[in-house]
């Protein structure tokens, strides 16, 4: 009889009221999905912007840019090899949270942050040496409105990075618990790819 309440005891010692826990494979971090969610929302606001372009380039066939309008090609493609060069560093940041090497996470956080802030100096000085204003023409609306929009995006990544970088740099990162790493740098990489398209679009084709 002793046996069989010490057998009673230990079943209700593992009894478990309510559902299941969920199985853990099929669970999404709270913080990637949100930021999954936000990038899927941006892309298509990038498509509105994106249609408007090509609805006055391709549909209504207007010169582009504006005739007697210029646009700095060669900026423009220094700028963007200084952005994508910042997607390497990003990877080499989370690659050091990865592997517990600090001075990769730190140099990787800092130098991705001192060549977003040089990206987006950059274009703030293109806009100031520029010879049309948004309010010229509706190439130099859809031209702003874009390479604007991009840019909005570029400083909310910084500010993203600024906290990463302040943060590794008194050591909260660890192999693994580094989703402050990770989930800035998927929204870095999602601002480098739609700079790519932005600066095919408007200054190559």
């Amino acid at each position: 009889m002793e046996s069989a309440g010490v057998a009673l005891g230990h079943g209700h010692e593992h009894e478990h009221h309510g559902p299941p826990p969920a199985n853990r494979s099929s669970r999404v971090e709270a913080q990637f999905l949100g930021m999954l969610l936000f990038i899927i929302s941006e892309i298509m606001l990038f498509g509105a912007f994106f249609t408007a372009y090509f609805f006055i380039r391709v549909v209504n066939g207007v010169d582009w840019p504006a005739q007697g309008e210029e646009l700095p090609k060669l900026i423009a493609g220094v700028n963007t090899a200084i952005l994508i060069s910042s997607s390497f560093t990003m990877h080499w940041a989370l690659e050091g949270a990865k592997n517990e090497n600090r001075y990769g996470l730190r140099a990787g956080l800092l130098t991705t942050f001192l060549l977003g802030l040089t990206f987006l100096t950059i274009q703030i000085n293109e806009y100031v040496h520029l010879g049309f204003a948004p309010h010229d023409h509706a190439q130099g609306s859809v031209f702003y409105g874009l390479t604007g929009l991009h840019g909005a995006h570029v400083f909310v990544g910084l500010t993203l990075l600024l906290f990463a970088t302040i943060r590794a740099f008194r050591g909260h990162f660890t192999p693994k618990e580094h989703r402050g790493v990770e989930v800035p740098g998927i929204y870095w990489h999602f601002v480098d790819v739609m700079w790519i398209l932005v600066y095919f679009s408007l200054y190559v084709l």
